[in-house]
């Protein structure tokens, strides 16, 4: 279930072991306070819910930042609710909303609206007005309202604590493999199959599918063995971010080549998970030699992908 905002008033749960905070990517730390949340819900006897914005508060108060998601709203939510969550609630973020104390907020939401039980918060958590709010204060409303509180710890991998701004980074990067360690999964990208030039197919003899994305962050620019997903399977693929240098291009796309596959995706919606990166983009110097590569690019993702004729798609 997702509620978009909630009013005054006693909301949809009867109890509730709850969490909060922005969880864009909803990666491996994030996953961490999901799992204590279903685990205390299911000791408790209460319902796991998670609490969460849109837009991302920074995207109200620090505009300037121009802070790219790497999920999108629809797949936070959908994460979410596959990691477990019984309801997920959407809180519109505004100026106004931010000028909230942080213990009217803690009894407006945590207590009043959601009938906390227990919080499961990460170690670093801040909220209220001017981020006043703190791990004590939230203990101390606690003891005061009748809900416990526990805190779970950074998630570390390789050393390094896990945090969307890392995983950004690695996706600038084109690390997707890295940034898979961190995410727990491929990291995904939606889209609609959009018209594009037509050169694979007329001129390379390769048909590639040109997807308009959703989200807001591309690895970067070059060749990648990926999975596609569409109409419940999975195909291997190339996908290529880039120009095109090749053929002068200005603007950045994403194109896939799904392996063993012939048929129109024109208008349907794709989702491309990024397993690794076979090479940079580069200008060939004549169309031959470009062809050549690709050819060369899919005989490497074939090989890294697997041979079997459908993949499994994983759990979401």
């Amino acid at each position: 279930m997702v509620l978009y905002d909630l009013p005054p008033g006693k909301g949809p749960f009867s109890r509730t072991v709850l969490t909060i905070g922005n969880f864009d990517g909803v990666h491996l730390g994030h996953r961490a306070i999901l799992s204590r949340v279903v685990r205390r819900a299911q000791e408790l006897d209460c319902q796991p819910v998670a609490v969460t914005f849109d837009p991302h508060p920074l995207r109200v108060l620090r505009p300037e930042l121009e802070l790219p998601l790497l999920t999108t709203p629809a797949q936070k939510c959908r994460l979410l609710e596959e990691a477990g969550m019984a309801g997920v609630v959407v809180l519109p973020f505004t100026r106004e909303f931010a000028e909230l104390s942080a213990r009217e907020f803690v009894r407006q939401y945590f207590w009043e609206r959601l009938s906390a039980r227990e919080v499961v918060v990460g170690y670093d958590y801040r909220f209220g007005k001017n981020r006043e709010g703190n791990l004590d204060l939230l203990k101390e409303m606690g003891r005061r309202l009748g809900f416990t509180v526990q805190v779970v710890w950074a998630v570390e991998v390789n050393g390094a604590v896990v945090s969307s701004s890392l995983i950004r980074a690695m996706l600038r990067l084109g690390k997707v493999k890295e940034a898979a360690r961190l995410l727990g999964r491929p990291y995904r990208v939606e889209g609609r199959v959009v018209p594009g030039k037509g050169r694979g197919a007329r001129l390379l003899g390769i048909a590639t599918a040109n997807l308009e994305p959703d989200n807001e962050i591309l690895p970067a620019s070059g060749i990648y063995a990926v999975v596609v997903h569409w109409q419940g399977r999975a195909y291997r693929a190339v996908a290529n971010i880039g120009t095109c240098p090749t053929f002068d291009n200005q603007e950045l796309t994403l194109e896939v080549h799904l392996l063993d596959f012939a048929g129109d995706l024109y208008g349907e919606r794709l989702e491309v998970d990024f397993v690794a990166r076979l090479r940079e983009e580069r200008r060939f110097p004549s169309l031959g030699d470009l062809a050549a590569q690709i050819r060369a690019d899919i005989a490497q993702a074939r090989e890294l992908l697997g041979q079997e004729p459908d993949p499994p798609s994983g759990t979401r």
